[in-house]
């Protein structure tokens, strides 16, 4: 079937909410190592302003990060360059919710890999294995499994943020059910269409979430009996 009309505009529409939530949620799984690396780090040269920089995300509202971030933006370029550079609204989408969910995330990274039995690291290196390798054979499988959870409940955060870019010019889901139901004056059907799509791409989520955590339970016992053998 050929999808036509407000049909067809809120279809493009929740593909965009999901390239936006999708892109945000990789950039920010990047930046949220990092800040959990910058604020595990033993050099408070790192430490201090990694921890600065995630409290001070943290503690704003976040549609004000978002205009922040899309206003903001250009006049820095400016100052720097000289020159107005207009950035994308929906790079500026990415970049706001990227930080925001970051923030959060880094906490979450930060006490699963403390969660770790440091008794395990020790092993690994005992057995001649390089710092490189147990992390990623022995640490990382354990660690993903105690944050999956947290960085779940954070993902959930992130799509019904995603709401919050409408504000600087990206039609999302939301933004085009209210397009609909202002010109079709069906303020509830569109608002509940809306509302179930939200519900289909969670209900994904979750089942996606726990054929991986199964998969990390597995290859984390493999990798405890592995180095306790």
């Amino acid at each position: 079937m050929v999808l036509t009309g407000y049909t067809l505009s809120l279809v493009q529409a929740s593909w965009m909410t999901v390239q936006l939530a999708c892109t945000s949620l990789v950039v920010g799984l990047v930046l949220a190592v990092l800040f959990a690396s910058g604020e595990m780090s033993r050099h408070a040269a790192l430490r201090w302003p990694t921890t600065a920089f995630v409290t001070l995300i943290r503690g704003l509202p976040e549609l004000l990060v978002v205009l922040f971030i899309y206003f903001g933006s250009t006049q820095v370029l400016f100052i720097i360059t000289g020159e107005f550079i207009e950035i994308s609204p929906f790079i500026s989408g990415v970049i706001a919710l990227s930080l925001i969910f970051s923030s959060y995330a880094a906490q979450t990274i930060r006490g699963a890999l403390k969660a770790v039995n440091r008794g395990q690291r020790e092993a690994a290196h005992a057995l001649g294995m390089t710092r490189f390798h147990s992390f990623f054979r022995i640490v990382l499988p354990q660690a993903v499994r105690h944050a999956l959870p947290g960085l779940t409940n954070q993902w959930l955060v992130l799509l019904k943020d995603t709401a919050l870019v409408s504000l600087i010019g990206v039609t999302d889901l939301l933004k085009q059910a209210q397009l609909t139901s202002a010109s079709t004056h069906e303020a509830f059907t569109w608002y509940a269409t809306a509302a179930a799509i939200y519900l289909v791409i969670t209900l994904i989520t979750q089942h996606l979430v726990k054929r991986l955590d199964r998969k990390f339970a597995i290859k984390g016992m493999s990798s405890i009996q592995g180095a306790q053998a």
